[in-house]
């Protein structure tokens, strides 16, 4: 009886809620509208650039140009989702280059005792403003247009208004070197001849071939997962195309990087810190809190979370990439500059901003801060391309800017 039972109410389990494709894509315009966007941007500028936007060598430029960027987004959005705003990146990043520029050009430090000393010092400075901000209860705004003007001053007086450089080639390594070939690019024989004659690197190639296949797997198992436990997934049809467009991409780009030089050690850094974010922020409890604590404060400290503590080390961890971001800018650059990292913060904001979040906090997603600073960065590139003169690309960042913020604006109105 019991079995019967049992068996009855099995097979009567309330089926998993899959909306109409309509309905779905307006319930979800942001996270997909961005999507086309990015796809829109970049057919427009390869048609208007005869096809130089998507050549080898300015797709690998372009992931170069824009790694320090996407590096501070995933530090900005934790802190934006966590319902603040940091000022100061842009420089804090330009500190820290100069920082290293001291210690390894000047004092001929070792690169890696360098490195380590930058990261840590990144680390307390974030850690100092997210003190004055969390226990302090001092606005962000505040406290980090105050580290902005005074990291600056400091860049300034630690290289006494002069550029350092230029940096060791272990050091350049760090943003513009490539990881090598299985293959050399001769002739050969059997299936290195295949790569060869055609000059295609084979790490970068196959790993973009591997990073599809991995991501198709993903999502099939975790759409298994949500539909195992009864939550409202996607339409399939949706899941498919949208599945099928990032692999696509991903193999793309992969290629053209194998057509030039192969993979930027840069591009490994990014895809790393990518993936880590990623999971703590959707598979973590601490990632959780965090979004808990933007939506609603108050909410998340009567019901225990230590919201202090989440804030101090949300800027601490804010600190510790910026740091890493001024190294890869100044091993790019071979040099550090007073001015480096001049107003890159509103770059940084505006690439998460992009990216789905929300001014108010509790939103936003490590993948959209990353397709985020990638069509700023496509913006930027082909403009440049098309001779566009500085001052309009300006007003033309800014307008995408301000139309995101008005997107988020109405997507809230709409909800309420």
């Amino acid at each position: 009886m019991v079995d019967s039972e049992t068996q009855e109410l099995s097979s009567t389990k309330p089926a998993v809620q899959t909306k109409s494709i309509g309905h779905y894509l307006s319930a979800n315009l942001r996270q997909y509208g961005l999507l086309l966007a990015l796809i829109v941007v970049m057919v427009f500028f390869q048609i208007v650039t005869d096809g130089t936007l998507l050549r080898a060598v300015n797709v690998t430029n372009l992931l170069l140009q824009n790694s320090y960027i996407i590096i501070m987004a995933l530090g900005m959005l934790i802190v934006i989702v966590a319902g603040h705003i940091d000022l100061s990146v842009g420089s804090v990043m330009g500190f820290i280059g100069a920082l290293a520029a001291v210690m390894i050009v000047n004092f001929d430090m070792n690169i890696y005792l360098a490195g380590a000393i930058c990261l840590a010092t990144g680390a307390l400075i974030g850690a100092a403003q997210g003190y004055w901000v969390a226990y302090w209860n001092i606005p962000s705004f505040i406290v980090t247009l105050a580290g902005m003007l005074v990291f600056r001053g400091l860049s300034l007086l630690l290289l006494e208004g002069q550029s350092v450089g230029p940096f060791p080639r272990e050091f350049q390594i760090i943003a513009t070197g490539f990881l090598g070939d299985f293959f050399p690019k001769t002739i050969g024989e059997g299936l290195a001849s295949i790569f060869a004659v055609r000059q295609i690197n084979t790490v970068a190639f196959l790993s973009g071939i591997a990073a599809a296949i991995l991501l198709v797997w993903m999502g099939m198992r975790k759409r298994a997962a949500n539909i195992a436990y009864g939550v409202e997934e996607e339409p399939a049809v949706i899941f498919y195309v949208r599945t099928f467009i990032v692999a696509a991409a991903l193999i793309f780009v992969m290629y053209k990087l194998s057509q030039f030089r192969g993979l930027p050690n840069v591009l490994l850094t990014m895809g790393f810190l990518a993936v880590i974010y990623g999971f703590v922020t959707e598979n973590t409890v601490i990632g959780r809190r965090i979004y808990a604590l933007g939506g609603n404060q108050k909410a998340a400290q009567l019901s225990g979370i230590k919201t202090k503590r989440l804030t101090f080390l949300a800027f601490t961890n804010m600190g510790f990439l910026a740091a890493a971001a001024g190294m890869v800018f100044a091993a790019r650059l071979n040099t550090a500059t007073p001015k480096a990292g001049f107003a890159l913060e509103l770059d940084v904001i505006a690439a998460v901003f992009i990216g789905g979040a929300s001014m108010s906090g509790g939103v936003g997603t490590i993948v959209g801060a990353v397709i985020g600073a990638f069509l700023m960065g496509v913006l930027n590139n082909g403009m440049s391309i098309m001779g566009i003169g500085i001052d309009y690309q300006q007003m033309i960042k800014g307008l995408v800017l301000l139309a995101a913020v008005v997107f988020d604006v109405y997507n809230k109105n709409k909800e309420a």
